[in-house]
């Protein structure tokens, strides 16, 4: 009974972490983007509140909350409201099996990448009812595309990473870690570099951001399913965003980066030195290519990621065999 208290008094700590840990990741790949787009465009982004800008995400955030929450006439409100909400929490159960570090998992299960692909669905449901409550034909057009787009993405990325659970045979994501050595020739990502090239495509397509950020296009769909929303409702589905870019991030570190593990000291901070570096990358990616064509973004998953993605499975699965 004691033990259960304890490891109840853990999850909650954790999740208030997670919370800020989301907060103040926002703020930071805010500012960071930002600065980003500048350079590739040749301008210099944010440089006028605080030292070279860096204040600029903070006084924008205290703005967007503090903005009216416009109800547009003729919605469900009760499916309007639930949608942002829906949203961003079920984010922060997703982060707690992750291993950020040797002694850093806030909930140790055997199935842990069964628990995240589990809630990971909840951000398409809100995506569909916030679509459909706002009584908008661009947000329901952008949720009918995020739908068909994440249910697409999800089989050639959950194949990738069935790739690395043949391997150390287990799903468990601390055992992923550890079965891996420090340097980079001893992560999965030697091993399966495919898998990694299918993840990586398939979590800029699941995080629906550019060139695959179709569900929310702005020349198009005004803004897609979240067209209809502003203040806090906006709030979370951007802070959603940015999480969901984070955990997919982690993810992709703890199967093929070697999590924890890095060069002369193990430590929490490789995990989240990798996946900012992946998230910078999908940074680059949205602010170098243009957005593709939404026939064009479904036969990148249907005709060369489902393939390849079964391509190495069939080729793991005989390496394996004729190991074993």
């Amino acid at each position: 009974m004691a033990l259960s208290l304890v490891n109840f008094v853990v999850v909650i700590a954790a999740v208030l972490l997670i919370i800020g840990l989301m907060v103040v990741n926002a703020v930071i790949m805010v500012y960071a983007e930002r600065k980003t787009a500048g350079f590739i465009q040749r301008r210099p982004g944010p440089y006028e509140v605080g030292p070279w800008g860096t204040v600029q995400a903070i006084c924008d955030s205290m703005k967007l909350l503090g903005k009216q929450i416009f109800i547009p006439g003729n919605v469900d409100w009760i499916l309007f409201f639930a949608a942002p909400v829906l949203a961003f929490f079920p984010v922060l159960l997703l982060f707690l099996p992750i291993p950020f570090g040797p002694y850093l998992t806030a909930l140790k299960v055997d199935e842990g990448i069964l628990l995240i692909l589990a809630f990971a669905g909840f951000g398409v449901i809100s995506n569909i009812l916030a679509g459909w409550a706002s009584n908008n034909k661009y947000g329901l057009l952008g949720a009918a595309r995020a739908v068909s787009q994440s249910v697409a993405y999800e089989i050639p990325m959950i194949m990738a990473l069935l790739g690395v659970i043949f391997l150390t045979g287990s799903m468990n994501l601390t055992q992923i870690v550890e079965r891996q050595g420090a340097w980079p020739w001893q992560w999965n990502l030697a091993v399966q570099p495919l898998a990694f090239f299918i993840y990586v495509v398939s979590m800029v397509g699941e995080t629906n951001r550019a060139p695959f950020d179709l569900p929310e296009a702005e020349s198009e769909l005004t803004a897609g399913f979240h067209t209809e929303y502003s203040g806090m409702g906006f709030a979370l589905f951007f802070l959603s965003e940015y999480a969901n870019m984070l955990l997919v991030c982690c993810v992709c570190a703890t199967f093929f980066l070697g999590g924890w593990r890095g060069p002369f000291l193990d430590g929490f901070w490789w995990t989240f030195i990798k996946a900012y570096a992946l998230m910078m990358f999908i940074v680059w990616i949205r602010w170098t290519f243009p957005r593709v064509r939404f026939d064009q973004l479904l036969n990148i998953n249907w005709k060369w990621l489902l393939p390849l993605s079964i391509l190495n499975l069939w080729i793991t699965a005989v390496i394996l065999k004729f190991v074993d």
